[in-house]
């Protein structure tokens, strides 16, 4: 049914973030439709081109990156697997999230990372990895072009995404690559347009599964919750 899968963090439905992520990137995640972009002011580029990157992925945080199905399951196998371990989990807090330059993008992070959070995506990672293909060479080559270092390189062999475990580091994408100029200007615009987004801590409450389209989009297949 679909190319790829993943496991992630998005907002739900009812939270103003998610409204705002969909109109901020264009695309919504959970309808998987496009949405007309808003109208924002004071951009050093347009916010078609600031988000380009991430638009695809619609608004998210990863726990378990995309990967391709085993051949040895099926959909159905996936979905009742990500069933049942979201069943045997427990909510966890992922805390309260701040506007954050990472390298060249910006994203969303937490102010205080939490361990039990990232243990349990540690844990999702582990649980969830029989159901991924092994990489191709040719992916595991556009993977390495990046320039990972020891350590990321070792991840991406044994787990399929370099920023696992101790490399892991929660962030929601609000942006391609930008120059530090560009990165300050649109900083300065989307601290504002989050101000009311970001007053109350988050909340891990379910894992969502996704899926990617024919036209290389994700939307949310599921949203299984945390204890069932």
């Amino acid at each position: 049914m679909y190319e790829r899968y993943a496991v992630y963090f998005t907002p739900q439905a009812d939270h103003s973030l998610a409204a705002f992520g969909a109109a901020w990137l264009g695309w919504d995640v959970r309808t998987g439709q496009p949405v007309d972009h808003q109208v924002v002011h004071g951009l050093p580029l347009s916010v078609q081109e600031i988000t380009a990157t991430p638009r695809k992925y619609g608004l998210h945080g990863t726990l378990k990156a995309p990967f391709f199905l085993h051949s040895d399951f099926s959909f159905g196998d996936l979905l009742q697997g990500v069933r049942a371990y979201a069943q045997a989990q427990e909510p966890v807090e992922i805390g309260p999230l701040h506007l954050q330059s990472i390298g060249s993008f910006l994203a969303l992070t937490p102010t205080t990372p939490n361990p039990e959070f990232a243990e349990l995506v540690a844990d999702c990672v582990m649980a969830l990895d029989r159901f991924r293909a092994p990489m191709s060479t040719q992916e595991l080559q556009r993977r390495r072009a990046s320039n990972l270092s020891p350590r990321q390189d070792e991840l991406l062999r044994h787990w399929g995404y370099p920023y696992v475990f101790d490399e892991f580091r929660f962030h929601v994408t609000l942006t391609g690559r930008l120059s530090e100029l560009q990165q300050v200007k649109t900083r300065e615009v989307l601290d504002v347009l989050l101000e009311n987004h970001l007053r109350a801590p988050f909340e891990l409450t379910e894992l969502v599964l996704c899926g990617q389209m024919e036209n290389g989009c994700f939307k949310v297949i599921e949203r299984a919750p945390l204890g069932g």
